[in-house]
């Protein structure tokens, strides 16, 4: 798993969410975030720009890459 989701399934964590409201912030299906996180496929370059973006502002820094 890259950092980029790393960084995203900690939020999640912290946050106490489950998979299917991260899909509704993100704008995804709930089965698109399971297989990102479960490694089965990596998001395209405009989902990666949106979970940059989503993680940003919900922490309020920048994200690592």
């Amino acid at each position: 798993m890259d950092t980029l989701l790393k960084q995203l399934e900690l939020y999640r964590l912290e946050n106490k969410i489950t998979q299917e409201m991260l899909a509704k912030d993100l704008g995804v299906a709930f089965s698109t975030i399971s297989r990102w996180l479960n490694g089965k496929v990596k998001p395209n370059k405009i989902q990666q720009y949106h979970i940059e973006k989503f993680l940003n502002s919900a922490n309020g820094k920048k994200v690592k890459k």
